[in-house]
């Protein structure tokens, strides 16, 4: 199990897109010394992780099994150093725990695990689960008249399962209007588009036909997602969906918008580069 630290020792960011910086200077570290992938999907969510964390979920390291917390569950594990990134940030656990990151005997794995991890409700990896257990998270709090929130941020390509089709309807039908999900509509797969792959679109006409509550959004603009998240529901009686319009790899611009960094690691030349842009970047 790691522990965490003291929250009154953190070196407490001034606004959530100097966190999201933060998470990202962190992931480009960490996937570099484990020479493992998947920074452009950790990029894409770096914003959303960031405001969540910052603005909008209730959450204590200091007790992060509180039965009142609001639950979060990463369900595009494979970009899991964002969320490591944010609870080291929060004091969950030390930013030296952050270099520890898939190396042999480490708790923190590649694809995302709560095992002896504060602040992780859910391992996943395994695309197409994260909302049906976070539907479940929420039915549970609603029938025990409990008051927290099930939060769930999910890949765009990951809506390609149909295990996921069948919670949307099962949370409209039971009107869990304490369910959020977020998707991560970067456009991209791990090999092509989402176009190329499966396509999506009418993405937003078919969750509203399942009777869901959509709003769509600048998944970069922090203003708008925290404006966007603290009013949900968006309709009581509705779960809420949030379709947020990303950039693979947003903030290293040889990897925007490109497939190669779904499973390119950064080393040599293009580490040092992606540092010193993001360096030249910072809050």
């Amino acid at each position: 199990m790691i522990g965490s630290t003291h929250p009154e020792q953190a070196n407490r960011w001034e606004s959530s897109a100097e966190l999201a910086w933060r998470i990202r200077r962190h992931a480009v570290d960490m996937v570099n010394r484990a020479k493992t992938s998947h920074i452009g999907s950790i990029f894409s969510i770096s914003d959303i992780v960031a405001v969540l964390y910052d603005s909008i979920l209730s959450v204590d390291p200091l007790n992060p099994s509180d039965p009142a917390r609001d639950r979060f569950v990463l369900s595009k594990g494979h970009a899991g150093c964002a969320l490591y990134a944010a609870l080291a940030e929060m004091q969950f656990f030390s930013t030296e725990e952050l270099k520890k990151y898939c190396i042999n005997g480490s708790l923190l794995s590649g694809h995302i695990s709560h095992k002896g991890i504060p602040g992780i409700e859910l391992s996943t990896g395994s695309l197409g689960h994260g909302l049906s257990v976070a539907t479940g998270m929420a039915l549970s709090a609603k029938k025990r008249k409990a008051s927290h929130r099930a939060f769930v941020l999910m890949s765009d390509g990951e809506c390609d399962e149909g295990s996921n089709w069948e919670a949307f309807l099962f949370a409209a039908h039971h009107k869990l209007d304490n369910l959020v999900a977020i998707v991560d509509y970067n456009k991209l797969q791990s090999l092509r588009s989402v176009d190329d792959t499966l396509r999506l679109e009418p993405l937003r006409d078919k969750l509203v036909a399942c009777n869901w509550a959509v709003e769509e959004i600048d998944g970069h603009d922090h203003a708008a997602l925290v404006r966007q998240l603290a009013r949900v529901p968006f309709e009581s009686g509705k779960p809420s969906l949030l379709i947020a319009h990303t950039i693979k790899g947003r903030g290293v611009s040889f990897m925007e918008n490109s497939v190669l960094w779904h499973y390119r690691t950064p080393q040599g030349d293009e580490y040092v580069a992606a540092v010193a842009e993001l360096e030249r970047a910072r809050p």
